[in-house]
């Protein structure tokens, strides 16, 4: 039902209109009379009609004074003027406020229902524009999404269909110049990420053109200017308060400046410089800058593959990780193409894990795959190195176990040979133990703590002090024979020199 409200100074009129007319029969339903201008501003300010039929000429206010009041409150409100035919100067007064609908006294029920049906259709038809208006305003984003994804994605356009949707869409298409940010989010994630990360934009930057979601990348178009460019602070703004909010991380990739007609070629910038995520790593901005590099050939990756399986098999861990670290930093910085770093990854996994017992080797043959899978060059550098480091391990206690062995005989040729004046390290590598005398030294210093000679020479004493701690009354001289020394004045000095005090000296206290 359409409000009216009924306002004339006259009040056989007021009675007239307001009885003779059957309001609701035209879906109308009259909610109030008023005197003059006054009385009729307060009852539209409390119960907002959508019809006023007012005379022109009433004492306070008269009816265009009342029109002009009301159009600038509440302009959604439609008129019908009655006037005479002495008041058509208040009539084109009313007409600048868009009054539309006059009619001359005495007016019949016939001319008045005619101006209400009028009223009601152009209450009708502004209702329907407003309605496709708020339709249209929601529908906008998702119609500007969907053509920025068809430029980026699709051949078919240029500048016509950039000025079709320029006009369409109110907006400046053709001169900005732009640069496209895109998004990937790290680890697992839902839509609802992706519009959050559109909705932070939205409110860092100013100068965003268009948005959209492209597949499981969010895709930003933002106007730059020469002079200047906040950009890469706008983004890692962008990219902290999202990890704030959801504690994921984000990689974005930055293109060169361009028009709009170039949308498709700096997307396809973007997915490029994306790829180098594997090199440059998870949360990076990266640029066409970061992506130009030097062309290289395959056989430039010079690496020593016997060297680096030659400390894992020997359990030198410090060594092999250093080794390790410097391919990894070798790939990094010659870029290749993905497959070809992951070949050589692949070609050096292969040479470690062969080295292997056949059992272990089969089980780390099945985490191979694992390998290949990883996106980026640290996390594959990460897993080879846990494995690298887990096979390190086990050979070196593998060697551990062989080395002691070894010792082991060694210390028992000692306490055989002890008076042996023959009695060293040489001896006991050339004539009992058949190794090298230098690996037999290393290997007995890295097991003991401390150098053969140094060990050689404390027994020794620790056996003379049994000696003399037995019998107060043995010769220093026979001491010294019975723990291989051939100068007893010799032997004192060295006893002096670990104890503190002389054979003899020792002997007194």
């Amino acid at each position: 039902m359409y409000k009216v409200l009924l306002v004339d100074d006259e009040r056989i009129i007021l009675d007239g209109i307001s009885n003779f007319i059957q309001w609701e029969t035209y879906q109308t339903t009259l909610i109030g009379t008023a005197k003059n201008g006054v009385e009729a501003y307060q009852i539209i300010e409390e119960k907002h009609p959508d019809i006023v039929i007012t005379d022109i000429k009433m004492p306070g206010m008269n009816g265009v004074e009342l029109v002009e009041k009301v159009h600038e409150k509440y302009p959604e409100t439609h008129f019908i003027m009655i006037s005479g035919f002495a008041e058509f100067d208040y009539a084109k007064q009313a007409m600048q406020y868009g009054v539309k609908h006059y009619l001359l006294k005495p007016c019949n029920e016939n001319s008045i229902i005619q101006a209400l049906e009028e009223c009601k259709e152009e209450i009708e038809k502004i209702q329907t524009i407003q309605e496709m208006k708020q339709r249209l305003e929601k529908m906008l984003p998702y119609a500007k999404e969907q053509l920025l994804k068809e430029f980026v994605t699709s051949d078919g356009y240029g500048s016509k269909e950039l000025e079709y949707y320029q006009l369409i869409f109110r907006m400046k298409l053709r001169d900005p110049l732009v640069k496209l940010v895109l998004f990937q989010i790290e680890d697992l994630f839902d839509y609802e990420h992706l519009f959050a990360i559109k909705n932070i934009s939205e409110h860092i930057f100013e100068k965003m053109i268009l948005s959209c979601t492209v597949g499981e990348h969010v895709l930003l178009v933002i106007s730059v200017s020469s002079q200047t460019d906040n950009l890469h602070k706008q983004i890692e703004q962008i990219r902290e308060r999202f990890f704030q909010y959801y504690q994921k991380d984000t990689t974005i990739a930055v293109s060169e400046a361009g028009r709009m007609i170039s949308l498709r070629r700096l997307y396809k910038q973007t997915l490029e410089c994306l790829q180098h995520r594997f090199y440059l790593g998870e949360g990076s901005i990266i640029t066409k800058d970061d992506i130009s590099t030097q062309s290289t050939q395959e056989n430039d990756l010079r690496y020593d593959e016997q060297k680096f399986c030659l400390f894992v098999k020997s359990g030198r861990w410090e060594d092999a990780d250093k080794e390790l670290a410097r391919f990894f930093q070798q790939l990094a910085q010659l870029r290749l193409d993905i497959q070809t770093t992951k070949s050589y990854c692949v070609q050096l996994f292969n040479g470690m894990i062969r080295m292997c017992h056949p059992e272990q080797m089969k089980e780390y043959l099945l985490v191979m795959p694992q390998l290949l899978e990883l996106d980026t060059i640290h996390s594959m550098h990460t897993f080879f190195s846990k494995v690298a480091k887990e096979i390190t391990l086990h050979f070196y206690q593998q060697n551990k176990s062989n080395h002691s062995a070894i010792i082991q005989k060694v210390l028992h040729i000692i306490e055989e040979e002890i008076g042996n004046q023959e009695l060293s390290l040489h001896f006991i590598a050339n004539e009992r133990m058949f190794m090298s005398p230098d690996y037999l030294g290393k290997l007995f210093k890295k097991e003991m703590g401390e150098r053969f000679s140094n060990y050689m020479t404390r027994v020794r004493v620790e056996k003379a002090i049994e000696l003399i701690d037995r019998d107060k009354d043995v010769k220093i001289f026979e001491v010294a024979e019975k723990l291989g020394f051939t100068d007893s004045q010799y032997f004192s000095q060295v006893f002096k020199k670990i104890t503190g005090l002389t054979p003899s000296e020792y002997r007194k206290v």
